[in-house]
């Protein structure tokens, strides 16, 4: 059973004006952003977090932050801490972080608990499948049971989980969709890739990146390719703004796609192996994806990433991502060197991008804006996604 949400909004009382939040629901000839709160209020982010963000799927890490049985990652869905954990026998369990018996924490940092969930404050002992199996001196001193108290009853707190692709999501409220309905639109866009191939090459395919602004405009910045020209001008070099196209899924995901997807990494190095049987299509096409709520994704014949976007505070968000590649052969050492130089060319990417979502969250503070307007040519995908989130608001 999923513990229910705690409300922290009088009745009657919201953290916005509905008739803002509906503007976005206009048309995009006409329609307006998002208003300031939803970046710079903390109301508002408990509000988000409860009404909107519990009830869908959100994903808290990945299958190799978690890679040994035992293993325990701590994450958190906007404040609410969540843990993590390997078992024995290979499968992922997720539950609240936090004891049964007084509130604490049980974990902060990733470790390896080995068979055993041990809370640091009294040393209640849970094992990985969140039940409580140890209660030190809960009756008095070297006295491990009271009558009358049923253990069962009081294990660790389940959340609803599902692991794809590598990634894991919760849906906090457990009254969400299936999760195979939620990502049906995107498994049959991409129906062409056997997702089965992926493998993490380690190091070499991680890199974190902390940018003091509020997670939505993370996701905003990737699903539009307006912007390349002027902040990503050696990307645009060889895959330039005429070469891309929008993608607008409405409720599920939105962002763009290219059709010159000719990375030169390595000067005669070996060509990444590729997905089999692609379509001729995918020779040169790539599709970058954000799906709703904090997931960005990309997607080309030789590579797949998948960025988890961690909303740290109101105005700092921490970009996790991991890269994948296809094959057992892709670990072969032939292909370290292009394995990095695609790690460098992502990151360079992606740091160019800091500095204008930062002066966005910045803008915000502004009374003189006033959610914006869209290029209806151009801002069709960031549109998509700020109906996604209003229509959730004003639902709730």
């Amino acid at each position: 059973m999923q513990p229910a949400l705690a409300s922290n909004h009088p009745q009657g009382r919201l953290p916005f004006d509905p008739a803002a939040i509906a503007r976005v629901l206009q048309p995009i000839e006409i329609a307006r952003g998002l208003p300031n709160e939803a970046y710079v209020s903390a109301e508002f982010r408990v509000f988000e977090r409860d009404r909107v963000i519990a009830k869908t799927w959100f994903c808290i890490g990945f299958g190799r932050d978690v890679p040994h049985a035992g293993d325990a990652f701590p994450s958190d869905v906007l404040g609410l801490p969540v843990i993590m954990v390997r078992r024995e026998d290979g499968s992922i369990g997720v539950f609240h972080n936090v004891c049964s018996h007084r509130g604490a924490q049980l974990l902060t940092e990733p470790c390896n608990v080995a068979k055993r969930l041990r809370c640091p404050y009294h040393a209640w002992l849970y094992d990985l499948d969140g039940k409580l199996i140890a209660t030190p001196h809960i009756g008095g001193p070297k006295t491990n049971a009271v009558d009358g108290f049923d253990k069962s009853q009081h294990g660790l707190k389940p959340v609803r989980h599902a692991v794809f692709w590598d990634m894991v999501f919760v849906n906090i409220s457990g009254d969400a969709e299936p999760f195979e309905d939620f990502v049906k639109p995107l498994t049959d866009r991409w129906g062409d890739f056997d997702m089965r191939q992926i493998r993490h090459p380690g190091a070499v395919g991680s890199l974190k990146l902390d940018v003091n602004c509020n997670w939505k405009l993370a996701v905003e910045n990737y699903c539009e390719a307006y912007h390349l020209p002027s902040i990503h001008p050696g990307l645009n070099s060889y895959s330039r703004l005429e070469d891309h196209y929008n993608i607008e899924e409405p409720d599920h995901f939105s962002g763009q796609g290219s059709h010159a997807y000719t990375p030169l990494l390595v000067k005669d190095g070996p060509g990444l192996p590729q997905f089999p049987n692609l379509p001729a299509r995918w020779d040169k096409a790539a599709e970058y994806t954000s799906l709703f709520p904090n997931v960005l994704l990309g997607i080309h014949r030789d590579h797949y990433y998948a960025i988890r976007l961690e909303p740290i505070a109101l105005g700092q968000t921490r970009e996790h991502l991991e890269i994948y590649y296809v094959g057992d052969d892709s670990a072969d050492p032939v292909y370290d060197a292009t394995k990095a130089a695609n790690l460098k060319a992502w990151q360079t990417v992606f740091a160019e991008d800091v500095d204008v979502v930062e002066r966005m969250q910045r803008g915000r503070q502004s009374p003189a804006y006033d959610g914006g307007v869209f290029s209806p040519a151009m801002d069709g995908p960031t549109h998509c996604f700020h109906r996604w989130l209003a229509k959730r608001l004003l639902a709730a």
